[in-house]
């Protein structure tokens, strides 16, 4: 057999074995890009996973699609958030009459609540934003992975174990890197309340002219009461998010004097070739923006 040949020959032996890799693949499905990323990290190459949600894409307002039908058919476990994060899942999941495993990330989080637009106590489904909540979701991702694929059981324990310290790598280092901003001074402006999780943790108040979903404006009332608080406390800059339009900001800016901090990331990682790609990046891009606007 010539060069020619052999190179030709293991091209198509690898092609075969990519495809009988990909055949045999965990079939699952994420309601949206953050948990698809942790089900990868989980899964390796014994999952293949498709989310409904996208990148920069709104899961508060998302409106499933007939693809979505076939895809959920064809999975053999489902993820999702919970908190009531995905308002259309229960009708997605009756519609495809799915049989498959569903596994609950948020299952064992203790919930925050919050306040929507209109003064309405709600429960915060963005757990997520909390490094420690992110370890359990990796456990319910975990337990689901080998209840639905016991042969790779081993697999799916290393990984959990491998990236649960990764997790919590990156919440050390967001403690080191905030840790010399003055109290009086970690008071942050976004145009959707998403980050109450992660002040909790870290010791930020967030301001928010929108409440728990995105698919309503806020009132007058509200944002002239944000607009009054931002100028009392002198918070310096406004934050969009990436699944949202930037009007909201650019009125708070120009209303305050505050500055525009730039486009973080909350409920949507970015494109593969953004600056959030991965939900470890996403923290890690959204607390370097945090740190430099607290630091005036």
């Amino acid at each position: 057999m010539n060069r020619r040949t052999l190179i030709a020959s293991l091209g198509l032996a690898g092609l075969a074995w990519s495809r009988a890799r990909a055949a045999s693949a965990l079939p699952v499905v994420a309601s949206f890009s953050i948990l698809a990323d942790m089900v990868r990290c989980v899964g390796g190459e014994a999952v293949a996973v498709t989310a409904f949600v996208g990148p920069d894409q709104d899961v508060h307002t998302y409106d499933p699609r007939p693809k979505d039908l076939r895809t959920l058919m064809a999975a053999s476990l489902l993820v999702q958030n919970g908190l009531g994060l995905e308002g259309w899942m229960v009708r997605l999941t009756g519609s495809a009459g799915f049989k498959g495993r569903i596994v609950t990330a948020t299952e064992k989080v203790v919930p925050r609540t919050m306040a929507e637009t209109r003064g309405v106590i709600a429960t915060d489904p963005h757990a997520w934003q909390d490094p420690r909540n992110a370890v359990l979701y990796v456990q319910a991702i975990l337990e689901g992975l080998v209840a639905a694929d016991g042969a790779n059981a081993a697999l799916y324990r290393a990984n959990a174990e491998e990236y649960s310290a990764r997790i919590a790598e990156t919440d050390a280092w967001i403690m080191r890197t905030l840790k010399p901003i003055e109290m009086e001074r970690r008071r942050i402006i976004t145009t959707h309340d998403a980050f109450g999780y992660y002040g909790a943790r870290y010791g930020i108040e967030f301001l928010a002219a929108e409440g728990i979903s995105t698919e309503s404006e806020p009132s007058a009332r509200a944002i002239a009461a944000l607009v009054e608080q931002i100028r009392r406390e002198k918070v310096g800059a406004v934050f969009i998010e990436n699944m949202t339009g930037d009007r909201m900001a650019r009125m708070l800016a120009r209303e305050t004097g505050a500055v525009l901090g730039g486009t973080v990331y909350s409920d949507a990682l970015s494109r593969p070739d953004g600056p959030a790609p991965t939900y470890l990046g996403m923290l890690r891009y959204n607390t370097a923006l945090f740190a430099a606007a607290m630091r005036g």
